[in-house]
């Protein structure tokens, strides 16, 4: 069966085609902030909505082109939060002919591990799976299914709207969002025994990002990524310079995608502070993540 798995998350909407069971065939990501305001305003802002309709009218082109028989898209953190979810769910229907799942950090989780140890090996467990999206971070431990996890609301979109309005953002903004984090990750660890996990594993494109940093890569290459490990203190390092530099100074980056340039230090600072604050020497880095796990999940209903 030939599926397409769509991810719409705060920051991104991405889509991946592959044959189940078989291959991978075409995997694309387009940045449309679907999340902007939404924590300040409790509605997904109509210029977001209509940048997502851009994105999935040609994700749905695409796979007509590709001959798709099965489509999932899961909505998460800004369109759960979002007054007017309708009004996009609606939009959605429209647009690419299926409903948007509107799932719960739970479901999130679950599915964001499935596709984040799809490569590993299970004598490497259990994992600390650490997933930063735009809108929320999940927490999730396990080693062949989800022991335990937690949803909490910071990611690089929502700390970055919160906290880091400067440019660069100014030490209090970075102190401001430092607590945030923190609260938000003793709350998470009083769910997740993080001390049980013998490999710790960070995805989406905060993390790819600064291992992309880590790794000195002229530009952003996704194989090279894959597997790599970044130490604490190298993400502590990363994270401290990309909150000291200008919007101007992150966009030359070679690494950088335009659309991560706004947003990239709060995710880094989320990656740092989970690192020290839940003793982690070392992260993998997983290019496979929720969008993998939602096509795998098409293959067992």
């Amino acid at each position: 069966m030939r599926v397409a798995a769509i991810d719409c998350g705060t920051n991104s909407v991405r889509l991946l085609v592959r044959d189940l069971p078989g291959d991978e065939l075409h995997r694309q990501m387009r940045i449309v902030r679907l999340g902007e305001g939404v924590d300040r305003t409790g509605s997904l802002a109509p210029q977001a909505i209509a940048r997502t309709r851009e994105a999935l009218a040609s994700y749905a082109k695409t796979c007509s082109d590709l001959g798709v028989e099965r489509t999932r898209m899961v909505a998460t953190s800004a369109t759960r939060d979002a007054a007017n979810r309708a009004e996009f769910v609606a939009m959605v229907v429209e647009t690419l002919g299926v409903e948007p799942e509107v799932i719960s950090g739970d479901e999130e989780a679950a599915l964001s591990f499935c596709g984040a140890t799809i490569d590993l090996d299970p004598t490497d467990g259990p994992f600390l799976v650490m997933d930063i999206g735009g809108g929320s971070t999940e927490l999730v431990l396990g080693t062949t299914s989800v022991e335990a996890a937690r949803s909490v609301d910071v990611g690089c979109v929502r700390l970055t709207e919160r906290h880091l309005l400067s440019d660069p953002p100014s030490r209090a903004e970075v102190a401001a969002a430092t607590a945030d984090v923190d609260a938000a990750l003793r709350l998470a660890a009083e769910v997740v025994p993080v001390a049980r996990a013998r490999t710790a594993v960070g995805l989406a494109g905060s993390v790819t990002t600064v291992a992309a940093l880590a790794l000195e890569l002229p530009s952003y290459q996704p194989e090279a990524i894959h597997l790599s490990r970044v130490s604490q203190a190298r993400a502590h390092e990363i994270a401290t310079d990309l909150l000291s530099m200008t919007r101007e100074q992150r966009a030359r980056l070679g690494v950088m995608h335009p659309g991560r340039v706004d947003v990239i230090g709060g995710g880094a600072l989320i990656l740092d502070r989970a690192m020290q604050l839940l003793s982690l020497h070392e992260v993998v880095v997983s290019e496979s993540d929720i969008l993998d796990g939602i096509a795998l999940s098409m293959g067992d209903s």
